[in-house]
């Protein structure tokens, strides 16, 4: 997902010590700030998809998909052996 980059503001949060001082040695100072937004957005977008996993659990049940019985694999594998063999599902 790319975002606009929006204007800059200042945040004030605590971090643990040893995290704080291995930004600082690891990270020249002009970009320690692009580096805590990068993690941050990469942290946010774990928990959202997270969520969306945890959301969507159970939506696909063997009652409404019973093609999926034997396995998504072996479901996909026939999809792709019908487009080579013109539509004919096995």
């Amino acid at each position: 997902m790319v975002r606009a980059q929006t204007k800059a503001k200042q945040a004030n949060f605590s971090l643990p010590g040893d995290l704080l001082e291995d930004l600082r040695r690891q990270v020249p100072k002009g970009e320690q700030s692009k580096v805590v937004a990068r993690a941050i957005r990469n942290e946010l977008m774990r928990l959202r998809f997270r969520r969306a996993l945890d959301n969507a659990f159970g939506a696909w049940n063997e009652e409404e998909h019973p093609e999926l019985e034997e396995g998504t694999e072996q479901f996909v594998r026939g999809l792709r052996h019908s487009s080579r063999t013109g539509g004919k599902i096995e």
